[in-house]
C-alpha cells in the first residue's frame, strides 16, 4: 500500500512539473517557422505576465518588427501603432507605442544578453517598459543590467535570424516588415 502510494505521489509530482514548465513555454510563430521561447518567471514576473496576458489575448498577432538591426536584434511589440491589422496601424509611429496597460518598473537582473535573449525595450526611463521587446541576434553584454530580460529563445532561433533587417541608416527602421503571425502560450 505504501508503495502504490509513493508512486501515485511520484507520477503525480512529474505531471506538476511539467505543467508548471510548460506553463512557462511560448510559441512565437513567424513567416518562416515557429519559435520556443522559455520565460523566467522567477527572474521577471512582472515581465512574464505582461507578455502572457498580451500574447494570450491576442493583441501581438501581426505586430510588425519595426527595427531591425543586423547583429544586433530585431524589435517588436507596439501593440498600439505596429498591428498591422489595427485601424490604429501607422508603420511611421510604431515603436512609440504601447498598450493600454501601466508601464512596467524595471526587473533587471544578472541575466545576460546572450544570443536569443528576449528583453524588454523601453525609453530612458528604466520603469517605461509596455509591450515592446526585442530578441538578441549576438550577445549584446552593453545592456545587461539595464534593461529586463525575461526570456530566451529555446528553439527556432534560425526562424528568428530570417527577419527582414531595416536600413542601418536609419536606426534599423524597417520599410516593408515581417510580423508576428501568432503569439501564444504552449
Amino acid at each position: 500500500m505504501n508503495k502504490l502510494f509513493l508512486k501515485i505521489l511520484f507520477i503525480f509530482s512529474l505531471l506538476i512539473n511539467q505543467t508548471i514548465a510548460q506553463e512557462n513555454i511560448m510559441i512565437l510563430k513567424l513567416k518562416d517557422g515557429d519559435v520556443k521561447i522559455e520565460l523566467f518567471p522567477d527572474v521577471a514576473p512582472n515581465h512574464v505576465n505582461r507578455i502572457k496576458e498580451l500574447a494570450n489575448s491576442g493583441k501581438y498577432d501581426n505586430v510588425v518588427f519595426h527595427r531591425v538591426i543586423d547583429g544586433f536584434m530585431a524589435q517588436t511589440g507596439d501593440v498600439q501603432f505596429g498591428k498591422s491589422d489595427s485601424n490604429n496601424f501607422d508603420l511611421n509611429r510604431a515603436g512609440m507605442g504601447g498598450s493600454d496597460l501601466p508601464d512596467l518598473k524595471q526587473e533587471f537582473s544578472s541575466l545576460p544578453h546572450d544570443r536569443g535573449t528576449l528583453s524588454m525595450a523601453r525609453s530612458s526611463d528604466p520603469n517605461s517598459a509596455n509591450s515592446q521587446f526585442f530578441i538578441c541576434f549576438k550577445p549584446a553584454p552593453f545592456l545587461d543590467r539595464q534593461y529586463t530580460v525575461f526570456g530566451k529563445v529555446i528553439e527556432g532561433m534560425e526562424f528568428v535570424d530570417k527577419i527582414k533587417r531595416g536600413d542601418e541608416n536609419n536606426n534599423g527602421s524597417v520599410s516593408d516588415p515581417d510580423k508576428i503571425v501568432s503569439f501564444k502560450s504552449l
